[in-house]
């Protein structure tokens, strides 16, 4: 059963495309629109794993050049990551339209022209083709269902019989092309270029699956395949967690299934083998433990008993849900006690005792509110038939049913408390929980579907959220921005002023007006490119026409250049919109400084030439000195790197923060946007409209001050069985063996 279902989608599709669209061109438009947003809010949190890896990589590295060479692009990337963003997101735009035009333009030749054979290429073009066509075909196969389903409706949105990988506008060849050629643009020194290779990885780089279920669902909503043809659907077995692939790529596509950690996943083999191996015979149960036929039969007799009985007890805790519109929070502990007889040996009694203390931990997990506690709660029986029926339900932390308790527990919070069991995402949680209830039987696809869902409606409303943000998202970007601008202005201003051979009333107009002329041009510099290479060059000009001429020639350049630097003074002053009599002082010490240099005697011997040089270069030892004396003395005690600094750095959007107050009340936000140079953060509440933005140093700050603590809220299972297993006594099992 594919993602993107043969449901027509009843909100996502609706909400960008308010009508049904009638052209195939306007659903390209749409597409390329909905593929661009999608892939531009990810390049924030992007840009930080990739420059992290930088940094990791740097440490880790046995070349020292390689080291340098990563460490100075992960600083590049840190310290101008705005430049990145806005190259990326005019790239992916610009590529996608490529591709499409490609697509309308050359259907015959692209799809029923053979291949052409390959020229001949340096090998550093063959090895970059093949480093991304490896990375191209992992994220090919970990997005194989909805690659399936969107070749398929392109296709019939082309007229066409087929259209592959290859012909798709948006393959994940086109997300690694574009940013190994961003890469390239962004990162001046060509010897870097190559560092982007090795970390176009699927932890690093985009997540794809969520745009191609929004693509498929954008045209299903436009009448496009909605029901696929039951010989197109990607088949799945019940206890298989992932799509399958064809046998030449199913090796590769089960080294990519997560999985836990070899340590946990030992002991859970040590756990449910312990007790079969009393049963030692001919016959294998699913985790290698050996059984005699005549005990399998018995096993499986209870197994039927078992399982009406659960069937039973499912099948009454819906209708009392149906009856009373609540149920009361029994845990499974407690049903256990209900049923002495059944599961009392073998894998049932470990599956169950296992279940048993994961659910309880779950329920102790103080950030979960209790009405979703209570919701994780009805599930306990089904969750119970599935780990019964497919033990990989432990084994795969994407087994569907953990997931659907995962995102039940990940998005609690976003719940608001003020509209309790009203709020629609609970509502959506609820009838979900409940269609498992009545559903469920012996198909795990059962849970998938939900699954798909209520990720569905999280993916709605998380695109609603994001269209409120566009305000305050402008806004930070251009205070960040800004704030950029100024800093690179300041080191300009500071590189020169740190030489001590700028004058003092110079250095002073430097500091005071020209590093606002500065900040102005790097401010423009996306439209005016020119703009800071005039602003610096005008800065260079003045330091030089006010140093020392030794010689006729000198002095004669500098009458000749003067009037237009002048000019180009004014001007930029103008635009900043100087003080007339500040303005007026400065121009009369310049002249003044300058009047000076050309009134100097000409005949100087080589002696006195080079008494003036030493003058000069001793006078600009002592400022520097004494530049360096102020700026320590006057400079604030900076707070030194601690584990918050590396915290906050780590945050990820959509992770749950719980602010205290100064009355100790808490605060429950959402981390819904991070600025490109992670400057500043802004959060949301459960209460959709309310968002507030915090800096960097504020941020840590409350973290040292305990003021702020990271909501444990995602992989819930797989924290409850790690730490089921070391309560559970596997160890004296397996000694009894």
């Amino acid at each position: 059963m594919l993602p993107t279902s043969t449901k027509k989608p009843s909100g996502i599709s609706a909400e960008i495309h308010p009508r049904v669209l009638k052209t195939p061109a306007e659903i390209w438009h749409v597409l390329m629109q909905q593929a661009t947003h999608m892939t531009v809010a990810q390049i924030d949190a992007f840009l930080a794993r990739l420059a992290n890896a930088l940094l990791a990589a740097s440490e880790q590295s046995n070349d020292s050049k390689e080291a340098s060479l990563s460490f100075h692009a992960g600083q590049l990337l840190k310290q101008n990551g705005y430049s990145f963003y806005y190259l990326a997101s005019a790239a992916i735009e610009a590529n996608f339209r490529k591709e499409i035009e490609a697509l309308q333009t050359k259907t015959e030749s692209l799809l029923n022209q053979p291949d052409v054979a390959l020229t001949l290429i340096s090998y550093e073009e063959m090895d970059t083709k093949l480093a991304l066509a490896r990375v191209s075909r992992t994220l090919e196969l970990g997005c194989a269902e909805e690659l399936t389903a969107l070749n398929m409706r392109l296709a019939k949105l082309m007229d066409c019989d087929s259209v592959g990988i290859a012909q798709n506008p948006f393959r994940p060849d086109i997300f690694l092309k574009t940013m190994q050629a961003v890469w390239c643009e962004f990162i001046p020194d060509s010897a870097a270029h190559h560092l982007i290779f090795s970390l176009l990885r699927t932890d690093i780089l985009f997540e794809l699956a969520p745009i191609y279920r929004a693509l498929n669902e954008t045209l299903v909503s436009q009448g496009i395949l909605p029901d696929l043809q039951e010989s197109y659907r990607v088949k799945k077995t019940t206890s298989s967690v992932k799509a399958k692939v064809d046998s030449e790529t199913e090796t590769e596509a089960e080294a990519e299934t997560e999985t836990l950690n070899s340590h946990v996943a030992q002991k859970l083999r040590k756990y449910f083998s312990a007790n079969q191996a009393l049963h030692s015979g001919s016959e294998q149960n699913h985790f290698g433990a050996p059984q005699f036929g005549a005990e399998v039969q018995v096993s499986r007799a209870v197994d039927t008993k078992l399982f009406q009985y659960l069937a039973d007890l499912q099948k009454n805790m819906a209708i009392s849900q149906m009856a009373t519109g609540t149920q009361e929070f029994m845990r499974l502990s407690q049903i256990r006690e209900q049923m002495p007889e059944l599961a009392n040996n073998g894998v049932e009694k470990h599956t169950l005792d296992l279940l048993s203390k994961i659910f309880d931990t779950v329920f102790r997990n103080q950030d979960i509110p209790t009405q979703i506690k209570e919701l994780i709660s009805l599930l306990q029986v089904p969750v119970l038939k599935a780990a019964l029926m497919d033990k990989e339900f432990f084994f795969h932390d994407a087994h569907p049913a953990r997931r659907l308790i995962d995102l039940l527990s990940k998005h609690s919070v976003s719940i608001d408390q003020d509209k309790g069991q009203s709020d629609p995402l609970y509502l959506a949680m609820k009838e979900n929980v409940s269609r498992v209830q009545r559903e469920f039987d012996q198909q795990v696809d059962t849970f998938d579907s939900v699954v798909a869902d209520l990720e569905k409606y999280v993916a709605k409303e998380e695109a609603e959220n994001e269209q409120a943000l566009q305000l305050p998202i402008t806004q930070a970007l251009k205070k960040e921005k800004f704030k950029q601008a100024n800093y690179a202005a300041k080191n300009e201003v500071a590189l020169r002023v740190r030489t001590g051979e700028v004058l003092a009333f110079v250095e002073t107009f430097l500091e005071n007006r020209w590093i606002k002329v500065l900040t102005l041009a790097y401010s423009v510099k996306d439209d005016k490119p020119q703009a800071v290479a005039d602003a610096i060059k005008t800065m260079d000009d003045l330091i030089w026409s006010v140093k020392p001429k030794i010689n006729l020639e000198e002095r004669q350049e500098m009458v000749s250049r003067l009037p237009t630097i002048l000019v180009r003074l004014n001007k930029w002053l103008s635009l900043i919109k100087w003080e007339e009599s500040d303005q007026l002082q400065f121009f009369s010490e310049l002249a003044e400084c300058h009047a000076s240099i050309v009134r100097a005697p000409l005949d100087l011997t080589p002696e006195r030439q080079l008494e003036i040089a030493v003058e000069v270069a001793q006078q600009a030892a002592e400022r520097r000195l004494e530049k360096r004396a102020q700026e320590e003395a006057g400079q604030p005690a900076e707070i030194a790197a601690d584990d918050f600094t590396g915290i906050v750095a780590s945050l990820e959007r959509g992770v749950w923060l719980q602010f205290t107050r100064k009355d100790d009340s808490t605060h429950n936000v959402r981390l819904a946007w991070v600025s490109p140079m992670r400057s500043l953060y802004i959060f949301t509440s459960s209460q959709k409209e309310k968002s507030f933005s915090v800096s960097t140093e504020e941020l840590e700050q409350s973290f040292r001050e305990r003021r702020a603590q990271i909501l444990v809220l995602d992989k819930v299972v797989d924290r409850a069985l790690v730490e089921a297993l070391d309560e559970l006594p596997v160890q004296e099992e397996v000694a009894s063996e």
